[in-house]
């Protein structure tokens, strides 16, 4: 369960202090070097990294940029925007930690030294802190149950009823083209940016999951591959958190509404217009599927698990 475990960091010493930068190495003048745009690396037909490009900066220098600009700008409000997609309230540091670009000792330390210097950030930043911890939370899973990112953690859930995915509605699914305006918004904004909002990441998996009744790891695969953040602990524990089969799960009778979310955390549709300037017109696809009928076959589905315990 997550809240003993951010108990457990809370109260006893804080995470140890980030290690000094290392003192470059010398290097061998007779070493040669490429130039790494002769690789040709990037794709150009199509050139499909092209938002990619527009929202990352690579490279330590432009984690702690982000963690600069997060912390002058954003940690005070995040406590209260985080769950608002249209808002550019979270930290975008997830793709510079999975890749090592910035450790979490630094980010916590320079989080709590903001919270110091500036009381009135205290409850955005200890939401934040807790967000971090979240993502400790997984790599504690993976490390004593390394099976999480392929096996249900709760063996249940072996027997639930998964329905082979239609060919034609997964591809909807992928393409932001379910006829749900919200699930389509981050599923683009997922193509476009290789990121999705959190809060839009649970829609559009219960959506998959729960609505359509696809095995989570069909989701978590997709992820896998599109996610510039996607990693071996947070990627499935947080798929098998919607699924309902993982640590600390929601329960499966929790489906989101992908209408009554847009509603409650899109209220203004900006989000959605963003992604989706074609909902609503001519031309925009119908609802794959029923959400009321499609909830309550999900809630058939896991009383058939508990059932046959």
């Amino acid at each position: 369960m997550f809240t003993p475990f951010w108990r457990s960091v809370t109260s006893g010493p804080p995470p140890r202090h980030p290690l000094p930068t290392p003192a470059a190495g010398l290097r061998h003048r007779r070493v040669a070097s490429d130039d790494l745009d002769d690789w040709q690396l990037l794709p150009t037909r199509p050139d499909w990294a092209a938002g990619l490009r527009e929202r990352w900066a690579p490279g330590s220098a432009g984690a702690h940029a982000r963690l600069t600009a997060f912390l002058r700008n954003g940690v005070g409000p995040y406590v209260d925007e985080q769950d608002f997609p249209a808002e550019d309230a979270t930290s975008g540091l997830s793709p510079h930690l999975r890749f090592g670009e910035i450790s979490p000792f630094e980010v916590w330390h320079a989080v709590e030294q903001h919270r110091a210097r500036v009381p009135g950030d205290a409850g955005g930043a200890s939401a934040f802190l807790r967000q971090l911890v979240w993502r400790e939370f997984a790599y504690h899973l993976l490390f004593h149950l390394p099976s999480i990112t392929s096996e249900n953690m709760r063996p249940e859930f072996d027997r639930f009823p998964w329905e082979t995915p239609d060919a034609g509605e997964l591809e909807r699914w992928q393409q932001g083209r379910t006829g749900i305006p919200l699930v389509d918004a981050g599923m683009r904004e997922l193509w476009t940016t290789g990121y999705m909002h959190n809060r839009v990441r649970m829609v559009t998996a219960s959506f998959l999951i729960k609505n359509l009744l696809v095995d989570w790891r069909v989701g978590e695969q997709w992820f896998w591959d599109t996610l510039v953040d996607a990693d071996e602990a947070n990627n499935p524990g947080n798929w098998q958190w919607v699924a309902g089969s993982g640590a600390d799960a929601a329960p499966y009778f929790r489906v989101f509404n992908p209408v009554l979310q847009a509603a409650k955390f899109d209220p203004q549709g900006e989000y959605i217009a963003r992604w989706v300037p074609d909902a609503g017109e001519p031309g925009y696809p119908d609802p794959i599927v029923d959400l009321g009928a499609s909830r309550r076959a999900a809630l058939d589905a896991y009383e058939f698990v508990k059932n046959a315990r």
